[in-house]
């Protein structure tokens, strides 16, 4: 990714009346049944880049998935978007006998990726290194997904596709404001500035990510993927894409799409789908 920073209840029903009874021992239900994925991940250097700077890990027992975007000179890049990787899972995995809830894991195990990315860009060669993230939480028959930049997610159901994550881009800001729509931003002249993100892990030393949450049903999919995949691709095409392919081809159709017009960056993806109890 050749991209610039511009910066950086509870209710309760109350029972009236009611006779006392005798307190009753009631078995411990045990963890919440999680919702069970199948899991596809590829990621293609692209047609002009000759180092690929896209990182991506997933731990399945865990239920935790990131893709991240690298940036910076040289090789900074590559060691912004594994580093944060590894920070996140490592991280997620500690927190794992906590009792935390999910979304508190994330958030944690994010902030531990900009710190690592953060500290170890203070050194001369990975200056002003950083890397988007998109991250995915499984919390029983939900997903907790986390973002930082422009790397997205999307939900895949009933033939259709929706963007779940919102972009912290330049250009997205033009769109949610109204100077461009989502049809004609890919045409937009904006002079350099189409590459711009406004927040990324490791540029300081603080990082605000945004979280969702998206309810699993069996044969929801779930897509990860970073830029170099979704600025060439729309998310009726992607719907198209991940219903017509088998579900381990699918990613690599996806990419190939991506090749045809053009391939210019890094392309990866991370393709989660919901099975059956």
């Amino acid at each position: 990714m050749d991209e610039d920073i511009t910066n950086q209840p509870s209710t309760f029903d109350e029972l009236i009346g009611a006779p006392a009874e005798p307190a009753q021992s009631v078995p411990d239900a045990g963890p919440t049944p999680r919702t069970r994925l199948a899991v596809s991940a590829l990621s293609d250097v692209g047609l002009v880049r000759t180092n690929n700077e896209d990182f991506f890990g997933y731990d399945e027992p865990l239920g935790i998935y990131v893709v991240c975007d690298g940036m910076g000179g040289m090789a900074s890049g590559e060691v912004a978007s594994s580093r944060a990787v590894a920070a996140v899972m490592q991280s997620y995995a500690a927190t794992a006998a906590s009792g935390a809830p999910v979304s508190t894991r994330l958030l944690h195990a994010i902030n531990a990726a900009n710190l690592d990315v953060w500290e170890n860009g203070q050194v001369p060669e990975n200056k002003g290194m950083g890397t988007t993230t998109v991250v995915a939480a499984l919390d029983g028959d939900k997903l907790i997904l986390g973002n930082v930049g422009d790397s997205r997610a999307y939900i895949c159901q009933d033939g259709q596709c929706v963007q779940l994550t919102v972009d912290h881009s330049y250009i997205n800001e033009l769109i949610r404001n109204g100077t461009l729509t989502i049809e004609n931003a890919r045409d937009a002249d904006l002079k350099g500035m189409e590459s711009v993100i406004t927040r990324a892990v490791g540029v300081a030393a603080d990082v605000q990510p945004d979280f969702f949450s998206v309810d699993l049903k069996p044969g929801t999919s779930v897509l990860l993927a970073t830029d170099g995949l979704t600025r060439y691709i729309l998310q009726e095409e992607i719907a198209t894409v991940v219903a017509a392919s088998p579900f381990e081809s699918a990613c690599a159709n996806l990419i190939d799409i991506a090749k045809q017009r053009g391939g210019q960056d890094n392309i990866t993806c991370i393709l989660l789908q919901a099975l059956p109890a």
